[in-house]
């Protein structure tokens, strides 16, 4: 392992021209228990407010099954990360950049792959993430549930954002995730924080978030910090139809407003280390 990390490193300085870089690029996993709750929503438009704050901005579309980051964004991807895997394409040859300011990678459904890729393959393809790390900031939007893909993006990230909503059923969920998170993941120093969409008032949601983290206490062990919440606004929904994320099409929304506020918290925190960005490929390259 500490082979893999000197390598990892040296790539890393390679990329950088020779030099060391103590840049610090922020992984963020966006993820959920259920469907449903407007996690690439909220994906979509965090990316954006972090680049509206002058940041150097990737969003990862992880959701393998259901990918829909491009149609939230209106464009399509000619290629995804299953070419890079395949070395059919260069990671540099795959990012999109968008009128939005934000730069986009499509997911791919045999991502699974990557399991079971030979030792030249998975070098390959570490070194092909390490073009990414001149990024501030890299959301990864996972798909909903437990699934493994889904965990290994959320292992291989410095923070877990948990969406849901004040659905019973979301909350239910939101919970069985975190769950998960915090008692299979080996050696995670995942740290995990909560945001409460389609609320109808602060309250709402500051209520919400404090059952889930009441109950993930005192039954975990575990902390789970309050993000902050996103009103059920309609605007939202319009801007989907629309394909154009509400942050730019109605950017005083009350929605909007929500997301500027949460992106404003991010930033006033630090990042807890867990290896960084080398640490990342790490943990996206290791089988689970």
């Amino acid at each position: 392992m500490e082979d893999q990390a000197a390598e990892l490193r040296a790539m890393m300085q390679k990329s950088n021209g020779g030099k060391a870089s103590d840049h610090k690029t922020r992984v963020i996993a966006v993820t959920s228990g259920k469907g449903g709750v407007g996690k690439t929503n909220i994906s979509v438009n965090l990316a954006i407010a972090f680049a509206q704050t002058g940041k150097r901005v990737i969003l990862i579309d992880g959701d393998l099954g259901m990918a829909n980051v491009n149609v939230l964004l209106g464009i399509t991807p000619k290629s995804n990360l299953l070419d890079v895997i395949t070395k059919r394409k260069k990671m540099t040859d795959i990012i999109q950049n968008t009128e939005v300011g934000i730069q986009f990678i499509a997911g791919a459904n045999g991502f699974s792959r990557i399991a079971n890729l030979t030792d030249d393959e998975r070098n390959s393809f570490a070194e092909e993430f390490t073009t990414l790390s001149s990024a501030d900031i890299i959301i990864i939007d996972t798909g909903a549930g437990v699934s493994d893909n889904v965990l290994k993006f959320v292992e291989a990230a410095d923070e877990a954002y948990v969406v849901t909503t004040p659905e019973p059923t979301a909350i239910t969920d939101a919970y069985g995730l975190i769950k998960i998170i915090a008692t299979d993941l080996i050696n995670s120093q995942i740290t995990m924080k909560l945001i409460v969409n389609k609320v109808q008032s602060a309250d709402e949601g500051k209520r919400i978030a404090e059952k889930i983290i009441k109950v993930v206490a005192q039954f975990l062990n575990t902390p789970v910090e309050y993000l902050g919440f996103i009103y059920d606004d309609s605007t939202v929904f319009s801007s989907v139809l629309r394909q154009k994320p509400f942050i730019i099409s109605q950017p005083n929304s009350k929605a909007a407003g929500c997301i500027k506020h949460i992106v404003s918290r991010i930033d006033k925190t630090t990042i807890k280390p867990t290896g960084g960005f080398s640490g990342f490929i790490q943990k996206i390259m290791k089988k689970r």
